[in-house]
């Protein structure tokens, strides 16, 4: 059986930090802000697990914006997902694994079109055989289910096994632990400090992790 490797999308596969300091500097030019809002904006955010209307919210009431919220918001959804790059050695790395006949694909939460976009515009489509997002599916990680629709667009099953390979610890590691899947931490200089059993390997970046499983 061919061998599996699930990959995490956002802070793993792609830069998503580097995309919205991209889209703050942007949204700072365009609105007369500050150079040194960026910086706010870029902390109000909270490594994007900040509600985006929470969020938009703030950034209205911070720079009194005539935009309503939503229409911040819808703005926002358009462009940073275009902003978003692959890290470096990213796509090299899966390009690899493919050509050593693994089986590549994707598991991430998210808005269907959000991520959906961020996927083809960083040239990760172009990289794996394929994905499950949570806003499409109606399941999120760390469900079983996510995990299994992403092995099956793969063209294999979870009986396999394989490997997750992510930085959550809770919606990667635990959530592909219960999947059955060996797992590989990006750290992103993090300690492990969670309440759960730690990954079987840790890694600096995507680049790293591809190497360790590549010597599996």
């Amino acid at each position: 059986m061919r061998r599996l490797a699930l990959f995490d999308l956002d802070n793993t596969l792609v830069d998503r930090a580097a995309g919205l300091r991209l889209w703050a500097q942007e949204f700072r030019a365009s609105h007369g802000l500050r150079a040194d809002d960026v910086e706010w904006i870029v902390k109000a955010d909270g490594d994007g697990l900040v509600p985006k209307e929470t969020f938009f919210a703030q950034i209205k009431e911070r720079y009194s914006l005539a935009e309503p919220v939503a229409e911040l918001w819808a703005q926002y959804r358009r462009r940073h997902p275009a902003l978003i790059p692959a890290f470096p050695g990213a796509l090299a790395g899966l390009a690899r694994l493919r050509r050593q006949d693994w089986l590549v694909g994707l598991v991430t939460n998210g808005l269907a079109d959000v991520q959906l976009a961020t996927i083809t515009s960083s040239g990760v489509a172009g990289h794996v055989h394929g994905w499950a997002i949570s806003g499409a599916e109606n399941a999120r990680k760390p469900e079983r289910r996510l995990f299994e629709i992403a092995a099956e667009r793969c063209g294999t099953t979870l009986a396999g096994g394989g490997w997750m390979i992510g930085d959550s610890a809770a919606a990667d590691m635990a959530g592909g632990r219960a999947a059955g899947l060996r797992t590989v931490w990006i750290d992103r200089g993090r300690p492990w400090l969670h309440d759960i059993p730690g990954p079987d390997h840790t890694a600096a970046d995507a680049a790293e992790a591809m190497a360790i499983l590549l010597r599996s």
